[in-house]
């Protein structure tokens, strides 16, 4: 559905100032343009229906009033750009000259979207921008509006841009869409009034690495269209219960001044301190998914999961959950991963389980496609409830396969998809034995598993490996691990580069390679416990035949992506060993990072060695685009290739560069 610009007089009034006209001409031409731009800046937290209305309320409000003076209306210095930069923004800015108003409400834009994540000081945190909350137009009722779906690369740059402010989106928009070179886009974002642009530039170019014209291909695709837009319709039901809840409000507002006393039973199913029943906390408005529907439908997610367990029909339970959940009392026991909001539900959510496990009785919900909630409250004894919440957004057939449903000791048990159709366990520290078979009831829910150890030894790390049905077209066995969260992350492995062959892509963990790989790096993982993990790779990046002897190490790079975007880098070194498991150093790690992600392709690592001799070296390796690596400071070295090896002390500061087949320099990662 085409969204076209609103629209104007074609000429202006004799009396309206030169400078207005002019304005309203730059926007009616260029209005797609400025959209696409405000969307991609604004930030994705807002949601892709307020994200549209907002990009178009954005570029409306910018048209200045009829009394403007013209002299307000000027090309601001950082626009103008020269051909090269032009051309390479792709044929729509290239062909679309830097007039003074298009300058200048360009700049306009900008302000408007960066101020939606603008906050004062004594703002609370949890609230949105105040931009965020005032209500501006275009006004859409009824309807939900998105962009056109693009594929798997749209979805990973949306993330990438989702992970950074606004101000680095807008300099990567700049840059890619607008066609302005950096000292350019530092002085518009500065005349915005973002608070770093330096910074923000420097950021924006490490976004779409390595392969900056994909990037830009990626952002002019239908995925960041705002003029080009899907519908569907709003909640039918919730719209229908607003309309109820509307009509009760004005009943209760003839009758308040002759009502002093409620009826317990009137208000036990009430929203806290309202007096009205609120749809989202009605055990009687849970979304519930067929038995079936499962296989039958090209959305594999939880939004598929049927309800079970043996007490899906206990109102009382369920409602206390839902109360819980609106309103927890101080007896209950909460705790989100990082990123998850514990707000109460907007809508009704959909009832994944409900029934009894290991002495608590235990309701799963998942709410709007983004969380999963896990309420769970004893049989018998003391104790409170606990509240459990976990981000879910964009879960797949592997992703979205389990959910922790109790935790004993050293023990969980796990509800598991419907599309589960072999359930096994192995240890990641004995690869060479083979899983052995898991019990799973008939409400979906495994016999107890033993969890790894969050601290002290390693001596076993517990996996499920877990099967796909042939009845949604996905016969294949991946692995995911209990990292302290309630879902667990799904564990992958990508292989050694090939001579002059593509990259290659991430696989499931299965294989004799990936698991004498993951042997030797499970350990690594307890760092990683509940920090909201989605998925872990172990990417071989290089191979590396040691000095004085023909010994091999192999250099992995492990990544950890959550599910709020952020990713975490460890580098593992892995020299020859006795044992098949014995643990990988680890020889660098950072911290909400691209590396080793596909917008981070390229990486650098290095670590000192100790030959058998006694001997002391700095060794390094690149990745497969690494064609020349330099080591300066206290070592001197060099070396053609992707690795490297020169004799240092043991203690030597040294720094480690590369260069990269056709043009550009890495520095390595720490």
């Amino acid at each position: 559905m085409p969204i076209h610009p609103p629209q104007h007089r074609s000429a202006a009034a004799p009396s309206e100032p030169l400078g207005v006209q002019q304005a309203e001409a730059a926007l009616v031409e260029h209005y797609p343009r400025l959209v696409r731009l405000a969307y991609v800046v604004l930030p994705p937290a807002l949601g892709r229906h307020r994200r549209v209305l907002a990009a178009h309320g954005a570029v409306q409000r910018a048209l200045p009033g009829a009394r403007t003076s013209q002299d307000r209306v000027r090309v601001p210095a950082q626009s103008r750009r020269s051909p090269e930069t032009a051309q390479a923004a792709g044929p729509e800015a290239a062909q679309a000259p830097e007039s003074a108003p298009y300058a200048w409400m360009r700049l306009r834009v900008l302000r408007t979207a960066l101020a939606y994540e603008r906050r004062p000081r004594w703002w609370p945190g949890r609230l949105p921008a105040p931009a965020a909350l005032r209500p501006v137009l275009p006004v859409v009722w009824g309807l939900r509006l998105f962009p056109r779906a693009g594929g798997v690369d749209e979805l990973a740059l949306d993330r990438a841009l989702s992970a950074v402010p606004g101000a680095v989106r807008a300099a990567f928009a700049l840059q890619l869409l607008e066609g302005l070179p950096e000292t350019g886009v530092r002085a518009l974002l500065a005349e915005a009034g973002a608070d770093d642009p330096a910074g923000a530039v420097r950021r924006a170019a490490r976004l779409g690495r390595p392969d900056r014209v994909a990037a830009q291909v990626l952002l002019r695709s239908g995925e960041f269209d705002p003029c080009t837009v899907q519908t569907r319709p709003s909640d039918l039901l919730r719209r229908r219960h607003r309309v109820r809840a509307a009509a009760l409000a004005a009943a209760l507002c003839v009758v308040a001044g002759t009502l002093a006393v409620a009826a317990e039973k009137g208000v036990r199913d009430e929203a806290p301190g309202t007096g009205v029943t609120v749809p989202a906390l009605d055990p009687a408005a849970l979304l519930r998914t067929a038995a079936e529907q499962w296989a039958d439908t090209s959305r594999i997610d939880f939004t598929a999961w049927p309800v079970r367990g043996d007490r899906q029909g206990d109102g009382e339970l369920l409602g206390r959950a839902l109360r819980a959940w609106s309103e927890p009392p101080g007896t209950v026991r909460v705790s989100a991963t990082p990123g998850t909001a514990d707000v109460p539900p907007a809508q009704p959510p959909r009832l994944l389980f409900a029934g009894e496990v290991d002495g608590a009785a235990v309701v799963l919900f998942h709410d709007g496609g983004v969380r999963v909630v896990r309420y769970a409250e004893p049989l018998s004894g003391g104790g409170g409830a606990a509240l459990d919440f976990a981000r879910t957004d964009d879960a797949d057939v592997t992703t979205g396969a389990a959910v922790v449903v109790s935790r004993t000791g050293e023990k969980a048990r796990f509800l598991l998809a419907p599309w589960i159709s072999e359930t096994t366990t192995r240890d990641l520290l004995a690869p060479n034995t083979p899983g052995r078979p898991l019990e799973v009831g008939p409400d979906g829910v495994t016999a107890p598993v033993e969890r790894p150890a969050a601290g002290g030894g390693c001596d076993v790390w517990p996996v499920l490996q877990l099967r796909s049905s042939e009845r949604i077209v996905e016969n294949h066995a991946f692995l995911v691990t209990d990292l302290g969260d309630l879902a667990p992350a799904h564990l992958t492995y990508t292989p050694k580069p090939g001579r002059g062959a593509p990259a290659r892509q991430p696989r499931e963990a299965t294989g004799p390679e990936a698991l004498l790989a993951w042997a030797r790096t499970a350990c690594s993982l307890r760092a990683l416990s509940g920090s909201g993990v989605r998925a872990v790779n172990n990417w071989a990046f290089a191979e590396q035949k040691l000095p004085e002897g023909e010994a091999k190490a192999e250099w992995l790079c492990t990544r950890a992506d959550t599910w709020r975007s952020p990713g975490r880098v460890l580098v593992h070194f892995l020299q020859p060993a006795a044992s098949p498991t014995a643990p990988a150093a680890v020889v660098a790690d950072r911290n909400d990072t691209a590396l080793c992600s596909r917008f981070g392709q390229h990486i650098l690592a290095g670590t000192h060695w100790k030959a058998d001799s006694g001997r002391w070296y700095v060794l390094a390796a690149g990745s497969r685009a690494v064609d020349r690596i330099e080591a300066t400071g206290q070592v001197r070295g060099a070396a053609g290739g992707p690795t490297l090896a020169v004799r240092a002390p043991r203690d030597a500061s040294v720094q480690l560069t590369a260069g990269l087949r056709g043009g550009g320099t890495l520095t390595a990662v720490r």
